[in-house]
């Protein structure tokens, strides 16, 4: 048996005035999700545990098999083994964004313009970290350049610090005053934002950014702090040999903690446009070459929620369905017996711009055991007649094992 799970991440959304009160999945054009949901098992998915955040880290450990209330320790940490970042026990890892902010004097008086600086190229990212580095860096805070906005510091000894800190794709538009670090050690890493402002917002890759109409990345900004994390394998808890494709290092890096083999694919890039199709086909290479299941990650759709962009989350869906699934099925029969699981990892709705804790649709399909339901297309409405899972966790069981 093969096993392919398909993560579209953020897909789930609310219904929209304007597209008939639809919600993007339910408008989209999506033929190829709809030829399978005619014979696949649909239902729900509670991903975040209550009283969790509902961040891609928390969801995506869920759906993986995981249950976040006993293995998460941050969201940074997964990302800092993705990028090969070794962690000491006492060493505290840190997202950190490179954003745009407004132009206001003071540093608290600003706006979260764009949490991701205009989605800056990995090398243009590079640059600028290096900077930071330079300025900033030390023996105790240790920054490292990742994919894009999306960049690491690691703190030594900076576990059992106490801090409050915000996503800031939580907080699109909103003035970042109720938003800065706090706690006891939260001064520390405010220092360091504004610091890099000061740094960034007139360097000249910037400047040149700014000419070529492009937002600029005018500030760091720390969040999603957590420690080394440790979990059991996915080979030792459902026997099967896998692989990830992600081109997104939070999700390579659970992947990896797993076990799981981190496939990169060229024209990937974690934003909204990306090799859709060439995502789908290293996976199937990667279940022909030997492997037995594979976790297809996109992000393409949560990129659009949080940037409010209707159009282009309504064309995320549609690619997903016609370069992923398309070509999916156009393989099935390579495949003796396979498995494929479509969902996101939350809903990342376009009226508010980040991740929300409902629960997901899913749709699950088995090729040599069609389900006759009758449900004939895949949404966040036609889930509520099917089985709801309200430990996330659980669903993988039920893929792979069913039970």
């Amino acid at each position: 048996m093969k096993y392919l799970l398909v993560l579209a991440d953020g897909m789930a959304d609310y219904r929209i005035e304007k597209l008939d009160n639809k919600t993007p999945l339910q408008y989209a054009h999506t033929p190829n999700m709809d030829k399978l949901a005619a014979s696949s098992f649909i239902g729900r998915v509670q991903t975040v545990p209550a009283d969790y955040p509902p961040g891609s880290d928390v969801a995506n450990l869920s759906v993986m098999g995981y249950d976040p209330r006993k293995y998460y320790t941050g969201r940074s940490p997964l990302e800092a083994v993705s990028m090969g970042v070794e962690l000491g026990a006492d060493d505290l890892a840190l997202r950190c964004n490179l954003v745009t902010l407004s132009a206001e004097e003071s540093y608290s008086d600003k706006t979260m313009l764009d949490y991701s600086a205009g989605e800056i190229t990995s090398a243009e990212s590079a640059q600028l970290i290096e900077t930071i580095k330079n300025e900033l860096g030390s023996e105790v805070f240790n920054f490292h350049a990742g994919i894009s906005y999306r960049n690491l510091l690691v703190w030594k000894g900076g576990i059992g610090k106490s801090l409050r800190l915000t996503p800031p794709h939580d907080i699109s538009g909103r003035k970042i005053r109720d938003y800065l670090p706090t706690g006891e050690d939260g001064g520390i890493l405010l220092d360091m934002m504004i610091k890099s402002e000061e740094l960034l917002t007139n360097h000249p890759l910037n400047r040149a950014r700014r000419e070529k109409g492009l937002n600029p990345a005018t500030s760091l900004w720390l969040w999603g702090e957590g420690s080394k994390p440790a979990l059991n394998s996915f080979e030792d808890k459902y026997h099967l040999q896998g692989s990830a494709v992600s081109a997104v290092d939070l999700v390579k890096g659970l992947g990896m903690c797993a076990g799981l083999n981190p496939v990169k694919v060229k024209g990937a890039t974690g934003g909204i446009v990306t090799n859709f199709a060439g995502k789908a086909r290293a996976a199937l290479d990667e279940l022909k070459r030997g492997r037995d299941f594979v976790y297809l990650h996109i992000e393409s759709p949560d990129e659009a929620g949080h940037q409010g962009e209707l159009e282009k989350k309504i064309w995320a869906i549609e690619q997903i369905d016609q370069e992923v699934l398309g070509l999916i099925i156009a393989e099935l029969d390579a495949f003796d017996d396979i498995r494929v699981l479509v969902l996101p990892d939350h809903p990342t709705p376009l009226s508010v711009r980040t991740h929300t804790s409902e629960p997901v649709p899913f749709m699950l399909f088995d090729k040599n055991n069609p389900s006759s339901c009758g449900i004939t297309k895949y949404d966040e409405d036609t889930a509520h007649q099917g089985r709801f899972f309200a430990n996330g966790y659980e669903l993988m069981d039920y893929f792979i094992l069913n039970k």
